[in-house]
């Protein structure tokens, strides 16, 4: 409903370390438009897709392609639905963006902004397969309310490995923590080798580590990205 997934928009003060950082791990540049008119780049492991902007925004931003997204945001506010933000004038490149519960910012645009890119499977990132987007929300019910009204379908609450909420949908996964787990959203990574694979980014010297969540043993890790992104590094039962 909200559209096809194009990226997971991230604000950066220092794109070139930004960039650095996710080519270390592995991910791949793909080719942009000039949409933007800041800094901007686009990193993708093959299944995730990271948008670099150098610029001031609510980050991050789920972004969604969607065409008519000026009619589209005339459907919302006929819902009840409140808009963040609207940008639909005739010379304007059209995006609007609206907040779920606990404040997280979703994006729409009308048209791609950087080119596709094809990565052969051999080619996985070190972090391993990227399972989901995960958010810190402090009402699992009303939030599972907002996305399953955009097509997510929750699936039951698990209290493994930590307490959360999946939310699934064709394009992305998305998940729901409690603050008291992170207060901030994680990229959240699995593979059954996860412990050679940590020792392997570890030798990287990349990004700052940071203490693991509550509750988690040593085959998990927390990596900090330049710009703040938080990624979750989770041991996959075999």
């Amino acid at each position: 409903m909200l559209g096809r997934f194009h990226e997971i928009g991230i604000r950066t003060a220092d794109i070139r370390a930004s960039v650095e950082f996710y080519e270390r791990l592995g991910f791949s540049q793909a080719p942009t438009a000039d949409t933007w008119p800041h800094p901007y780049g686009v990193l993708t492991d093959g299944r995730l897709f990271l948008g670099l902007h150098q610029s001031s925004f609510d980050s991050p931003a789920l972004t969604y392609v969607r065409e008519n997204v000026a009619r589209y945001a005339r459907e919302l506010e006929a819902q009840g639905i409140e808009l963040a933000y609207q940008h639909t004038a005739e010379h304007e490149f059209n995006t609007i963006g609206l907040k779920d519960p606990d404040g997280q910012l979703l994006v729409l645009v009308e048209a791609r902004t950087y080119s596709p890119v094809v990565r052969r499977p051999e080619r996985a990132s070190l972090c391993g397969y990227f399972e989901e987007f995960s958010m810190p929300s402090s009402d699992f019910a009303a939030a599972r309310e907002f996305w399953e009204k955009f097509g997510f379908v929750a699936t039951a609450e698990a209290e493994l490995p930590y307490p959360h909420l999946a939310l699934t949908s064709d394009y992305l996964d998305i998940a729901l923590h409690a603050p008291r787990i992170l207060e901030q959203p994680m990229l959240v990574f699995r593979d059954q080798g996860m412990r050679e694979r940590l020792a392997r980014l570890r030798d990287l010297e990349v990004g700052t580590w940071r203490a693991p969540l509550k509750g988690l043993d040593r085959t998990t890790a927390l990596l900090e990205a330049p710009e703040g992104t938080s990624l979750l590094f989770l041991e996959e039962d075999a």
